[in-house]
């Protein structure tokens, strides 16, 4: 009777740890919404301590950039391995608790299994059963991510696509007196509206996509001093500007943009337990300074921009704007290492991952 209970506790366990890894890929890849996987979770902490000895402060950053370019598909291939590996160790037990002995028979029967190569099975009927559920597991757990790796390029695609047309308009790295002098100069300041409808539109798209998932974030752009994190922040502060300074009617368009983006950027936030208040005071600090503010006031009004007359009241409606996207923006930066750029990477705030060990104590 015990030797019973022990087998079928065995057995349970290792059912759990294959159950467990699925749905672990499951929510990674097929889920539509973002949902904290404990086992995705540890991959991505783990070769990020890795990346981050070998990339310190101390280093270039185009050094920094070129490696951590590799971060993300290092990721990638990782967790197929690592699901593989927990399926194959869950099946072991299941298959000594089926009477698979020794132990590394069992071992050799679920290697055997899950790597398809077949060069072992077992006797037992029972066994020979479960090698085909493993087989079929651990061919499905690699054709997921192969399957979703399109699906993932496709996102990023569109993401770079948009980031990639801000060049123009705001420089390398992006600026929001660069942004604004360029239309004022060539488009007119009237034409900002196209910017925020398009820039809407990117907002829900990145908040969908790199919630659902979380890879996205960490992809680098193709050039090392482009970001995603970066040109969110600056068209965020474009827009707050063009309502709290501009001598014009207040753009609908522009303060939608900034809701969208604040409400994106703190969806992926609520993803990575990154803290934030989530209904600050209008007058509450900003890493903005005031003179930072009165230097680009300057440079507008010095290049024939129509400003607003009251200059007190145009700081305090910035930063109005700007405390609700203040810390997820320098938050983000850190997060993804972005390169420096005025107003947002480069005043990032210090993040760090939850330590190891209590990622892997929480549950699914």
């Amino acid at each position: 009777m015990a030797v019973f209970a022990l087998n079928a506790a065995i057995f349970l366990l290792g059912a759990a740890i294959v159950v467990a890894t699925v749905l672990s890929a499951v929510k990674t890849f097929v889920l539509p919404r973002g949902a904290p996987v404990a086992i995705s979770r540890i991959v991505f902490t783990t070769i990020r301590w890795v990346f981050n000895q070998v990339t310190p402060a101390s280093r270039p950053y185009e050094t920094r950039d070129r490696l951590m370019a590799m971060y993300t598909p290092i990721v990638l291939v990782s967790l197929p391995v690592v699901w593989l590996t927990l399926v194959g160790i869950g099946f072991a037990a299941m298959f000594w608790a089926l009477g698979v002995r020794p132990l590394t028979e069992a071992i050799a029967t679920s290697g055997a299994s899950v790597s398809t190569v077949g060069f072992d099975r077992p006797r037992l009927f029972p066994a020979i059963i479960l090698s085909f559920i493993e087989a079929a597991l651990g061919l499905g757990l690699v054709a997921l991510l192969i399957s979703y790796l399109p699906t993932i390029y496709a996102a990023y695609s569109r993401r770079e696509t948009v980031v990639g047309q801000l060049e123009p308009l705001a420089g390398t790295p992006p600026s929001p007196s660069v942004m604004l002098l360029q239309h004022h100069y060539i488009l007119g300041l009237d034409r900002l509206d196209r910017v925020w409808t398009r820039w809407q539109e990117w907002f829900a798209d990145v908040e969908e996509s790199h919630t659902s998932i979380a890879a996205l974030v960490f992809f680098r752009s193709p050039h090392p001093n482009r970001s995603w994190v970066t040109a969110a922040g600056c068209v965020l502060d474009t827009a707050a500007i063009d309502l709290a300074c501009l001598d014009s009617p207040p753009s609908p368009e522009a303060q939608l943009c900034i809701r969208a983006g604040f409400v994106a950027l703190r969806r992926i936030a609520d993803f990575f337990r990154i803290s934030y208040d989530p209904d600050p005071r209008p007058d509450a600090p900003i890493s903005i300074r005031r003179e930072e503010f009165d230097r680009l006031w300057e440079e507008l009004k010095k290049e024939k921009v129509r400003l607003k007359k009251d200059r007190e009241q145009a700081w305090r409606d910035y930063a109005g704007w700007r405390v609700n996207y203040d810390q997820v923006i320098r938050a983000l930066s850190t997060l993804t290492m972005a390169p420096a750029a005025p107003w947002s990477s480069d005043r990032a705030l210090p993040f760090r991952f939850t330590p190891l060990a209590q990622q892997a104590a929480e549950k699914e």
